[in-house]
């Protein structure tokens, strides 16, 4: 049978680093690093904190460039319900959703698995959500050379849950768009419609 084993990729410099910082973080909020439920918490802190920024290293545009297809559709495809898990700039705590990602091809499709990677890779830097939506709309219409890109992201941040305001049910929702997204009303309003309603169960 065969064992599963995860094989998460980081630099062993900065986690050995971020290793030590962690413990020292330990220490300033009055913890004992060396109590037995802390022992190894600094090493998984900066190991996550490795896989959460991971995103700095890697080339979106690559990603898509890696499965560009000719084609001569131009219909909307729309990739939604898209998990997105980041952490906000301002207080390193998360903020999580989902984004709805759609493009109108001019002569070139991307395999729909890079849309998803795409986000992934802008949302495992430290972010905010407009810069992250921004982002993701940019890559695609610069890569692809649609006629049209269009990104919505709801989203809970935890910096408005946990501390501060304390809202517990407040979402925020973003949106970009380029060419016929913007210029072409009922583009915009049937991508709002498949992708917005879905959000609320009637998509």
């Amino acid at each position: 049978m065969a064992i599963y084993e995860r094989k998460d990729i980081w630099d062993e410099d900065a986690v050995n680093d971020l290793t030590g910082s962690f413990a020292e973080i330990l220490e300033r909020i009055g913890e004992d690093p060396q109590r037995e439920g802390l022992l190894k918490t600094p090493e998984r802190a900066a190991k996550a904190m490795a896989v959460l920024t991971s995103g700095n290293g890697v080339d979106p545009g690559e990603i898509l460039r890696s499965a560009l297809f000719t084609e001569p559709s131009d219909e909307m495809v729309l990739v939604r319900d898209i998990e997105v898990y980041s952490l906000c700039e301002h207080h390193m705590l998360p903020f999580f959703g989902k984004a709805h990602v759609a493009y109108i091809p001019n002569g070139k499709i991307v395999g729909l698995s890079k849309i998803p990677r795409v986000v992934d890779a802008f949302s495992r830097r430290l972010q905010v959500q407009e810069r992250l939506t921004e982002q993701v709309r940019n890559c695609l219409q610069e890569t692809l050379g649609a006629k049209g890109v269009a990104v919505v992201i709801e989203a809970r941040h935890l910096c408005m849950q946990m501390r501060g305001v304390e809202k517990q049910n407040t979402i925020t929702t973003t949106s970009a768009f380029t060419g016929l997204f913007l210029e072409d009303p009922k583009t915009r309003e049937e991508f709002m419609r498949l992708a917005i309603g879905s959000m609320y169960g009637r998509g």
